[in-house]
């Protein structure tokens, strides 16, 4: 800038601003001087209270709106007469607060009766698990069939008379019944395999103590009806598969901006889970997979969890995820599995599973091809996403 430029301009000195020093706070004088008592917001059971997020084991989560009565009903249909839950109980779930399962078995229901929870931060692994139930000695335990599962095949699996157990409950995922057997002639108490939803808070079909039958999950809880129903809308009689349908007062009221699945799920009273079942003569409900997670080979519905459960039974296998595969527009069952020993796999292992699950399933069910793997996608709380599988065959 030349001379003839400076002299029309105006230098302007910022000079730095003195900021007095932000207050300190101690904390008994804030306590001294608070008021005794804060004055409740007026609300209502109807009223909106919190959104929670699906799991996302069938795709992207979706934001569910709950009522503030909501949480009220979980805790007083499942939690006090399914678990018995007390105030001398000391609750642990491997489930997140965070989780509408975690949301009830660690907050929710112990405050319910002023029983004690255990949080714990780290991840549930086996060994996570085990020094919770040692030094703590919970009384109600939750967790998952994957967690249960990995419990077990642990060499560091904690006697019986080192904790305290007296119920447990499993959700997420349908409990396999080698597995809810094992555990309790370990550790003397039952598993109660149950399903619940993000959409209906928590559980709503559940096993009880002292008339579990593992392989099920059990009867509706008191205050829910459940409805299994046929592609039409029709009811299915007892043994056939049937679309779920569940209706009580804890279901939600929507998914947030989202009216194209509020519309397919929320109808009327009733919700549609989404999931596949059938009740057995005794007035148990059977789980067969999710309805994305249907196959149909050779003309027949093949449910992919019915297959997943004959799998676990072998000795060699932890878990096991079944999904479709096209060959020349035939669909073929293909099972992903995961072993407790992943060293063990080999072609003649896999023969050997085919031939295990055939004995046992009809023919056009058993898994045509086998490929081992040393983990399956699931969602944060558990479930196992078929969904990327599929997307791996066809990516």
């Amino acid at each position: 800038m030349g001379d003839a430029e400076r002299e029309g301009c105006t230098l302007i000195v910022s000079q730095p601003v003195q900021l007095d020093p932000p207050p300190a706070y101690v904390l008994s004088q804030l306590i001294d001087g608070a008021e005794p008592s804060m004055k409740p917001n007026t609300c209502s059971g109807d009223d909106i209270a919190f959104w929670l997020y699906s799991s996302g084991s069938t795709g992207k989560p979706k934001g569910t709106v709950h009522t503030h009565a909501n949480l009220y009903w979980t805790a007083e249909l499942y939690a006090k007469p399914i678990l018995g839950i007390g105030e001398h109980d000391i609750v642990f779930s491997a489930a997140k607060l965070f989780f509408a399962y975690g949301l009830g078995n660690a907050l929710t229901f112990p405050l319910s009766v002023g029983a004690t929870a255990v949080l714990m931060a780290e991840r549930p692994t086996p060994d996570a698990i085990f020094r919770r139930l040692v030094e703590h000695r919970p009384t109600i335990f939750y967790g998952v069939p994957t967690l249960y599962a990995n419990m077990l095949i642990s060499p560091n699996l904690p006697p019986r008379e080192q904790v305290a157990m007296r119920v447990c409950a499993s959700a997420g995922e349908a409990l396999p019944r080698e597995i809810g057997e094992r555990f309790t002639a370990h550790f003397g108490c039952d598993i109660l395999d149950g399903i619940g939803s993000t959409e209906m808070l928590h559980i709503f079909l559940s096993n009880r103590s002292g008339e579990v039958q593992y392989g099920t999950t059990g009867r509706p809880v008191p205050g829910y009806e459940v409805e299994l129903r046929d592609e039409a809308g029709h009811p299915v009689p007892d043994g056939e598969v049937g679309d779920l349908f569940i209706k009580g007062p804890s279901a939600a009221l929507m998914y947030w901006s989202n009216r194209e699945k509020s519309r397919a799920t929320f109808l009327g009273e009733w919700i549609r889970s989404g999931d596949k079942y059938c009740r057995l003569p005794n007035g148990c409900y059977q789980y067969a997979g999710r309805s994305d997670d249907m196959l149909k080979v050779s003309g027949q519905y093949v449910s992919p969890v019915e297959v997943e459960m004959v799998l676990v039974q072998h000795t060699s296998v932890l878990e096991a995820a079944v999904v479709g595969v096209d060959h020349g527009g035939l669909v073929k069952t293909r099972a992903f599995v995961v072993l407790k020993q992943s060293a063990d796999a080999c072609e003649a292992l896999a023969d050997e599973l085919k031939s295990f699950a055939k004995g046992k399933l009809a023919p056009h069910k058993y898994p045509r091809d086998i490929v081992f793997v040393d983990d399956l996608p699931k969602t944060a709380t558990g479930k196992i996403q078929r969904f990327k599988l599929r997307e791996q065959l066809t990516g």
